[in-house]
């Protein structure tokens, strides 16, 4: 008998929350060819992008001429995913499903990779040993996430004061620290580096930004749902919001500046 996922509801949940993602893949595009080079993926390379979102990760790789599937909870960005496929011609299987279980074989593919996917099950030894297992010895698994210190993690920190994950489900941006990273691959990986790059999405503002991040971005969407009838507790969220954006924001530029963590591995 198979065992019921205790994170069914959250991860229910989700899919619906990240399903407004769509309009994000503007900054996420370019992070995602830095990705694929950081990486290495060649021509022939069998790839899995997991947490694919709309694609650009997948389409990346594709277009190197590696033979590439995505899985991802959202069936609306996979639809999207689909749709970037179809421009390019390029002969992509994605794949609705989850991190914690992915449907493929042992030893499956030459690299697994994750842009800011992963990093959001629930339980980060079950993913990243669903990730490892469908990769061959010897293959690479590269990954994005946010460093915990920096906008985006203290971001998600900010939300999850506001609004406290369910008991058991580890913060995602515990996947930004090194040595936390170095931990969870002990013993499974060799090769282990890092590197640092950086994300400019465009604002015109700190409230222009806020009022993006509230429409596309899941756990920021259900904050605010969960205050729609509570507007003073909405407002002191999006003030304390907006300062946290003010300390990342360029003016002079009309950017953020939004430094993320790539890591790369060989399996063991």
């Amino acid at each position: 008998m198979i065992a019921q996922d205790p994170f069914a509801g959250f991860k229910a949940i989700q899919k619906e929350a990240w399903s407004l993602f769509t309009p994000m893949e503007v900054f996420t595009t370019p992070a995602a060819a830095k990705l694929v080079g950081f990486a290495g993926v060649a021509a022939g390379q069998r790839l899995l992008d997991v947490g694919c979102g709309t694609g650009v990760a997948a389409i990346t790789a594709a277009r190197r001429g590696a033979k590439v599937r995505g899985l991802d909870l959202s069936p609306v960005l996979l639809e999207r995913a689909r749709e970037h496929a179809q421009l390019m011609n390029l002969d992509v299987a994605f794949t609705e499903g989850d991190a914690e279980g992915l449907p493929y074989g042992d030893n499956e593919f030459d690299v697994v990779l994750s842009q800011f996917g992963h990093m959001f099950a629930p339980r980060p030894d079950v993913a990243v040993g669903e990730m490892l297992r469908v990769l061959k010895p010897g293959g690479t698994i590269a990954f994005s996430t946010w460093p915990p210190h920096l906008y985006v993690g203290r971001m998600f920190a900010l939300v999850g004061r506001h609004l406290p994950p369910p008991e058991g489900v580890a913060s995602p941006v515990l996947w930004g620290d090194p040595k936390i990273i170095a931990e969870r691959l002990a013993g499974k990986v060799r090769d282990l580096s890092f590197e640092v790059d950086i994300m400019t999405p465009s604002a015109l503002s700190p409230q222009h930004f806020r009022r993006t991040m509230e429409a596309t971005i899941g756990p920021l969407i259900k904050l605010v749902a969960q205050y729609k009838d509570e507007p003073d507790k909405l407002r002191d969220f999006r003030s304390e919001f907006e300062a946290l954006i003010a300390e990342y924001f360029d003016g002079s530029r009309n950017v953020m500046r939004q430094q993320f963590l790539m890591t790369r591995a060989r399996k063991a």
